[in-house]
């Protein structure tokens, strides 16, 4: 019989496992950003959107790093 910390637990566990994917798929896409920007720039292009949505990307990436450490807490106080 699974008691309900242990069902929380097992939620908070899932959960630190998506963030971490999401955190692992954040970091490839600002990579792939910023090596688009860079050939932009060699091409001569114009790269204000692309910078502006490297921005979001990257604050998107900071919320997911915040979210893994509420779920890091939730889990060491469970």
């Amino acid at each position: 019989m699974m008691t309900i910390a242990m069902v929380d637990k097992q939620k908070e566990l899932e959960d630190l496992a998506k963030a971490d994917q999401d955190i692992a798929d954040g970091e490839r896409r600002v990579a792939d950003q910023i090596i688009l920007i860079e050939q932009m720039i060699r091409q001569g292009r114009d790269t204000a959107l692309a910078e502006e949505f490297l921005r979001s990307l990257e604050q998107t990436l900071e919320q997911w790093h915040v979210h893994r450490r509420l779920i890091l807490d939730a889990l060491d106080r469970g």
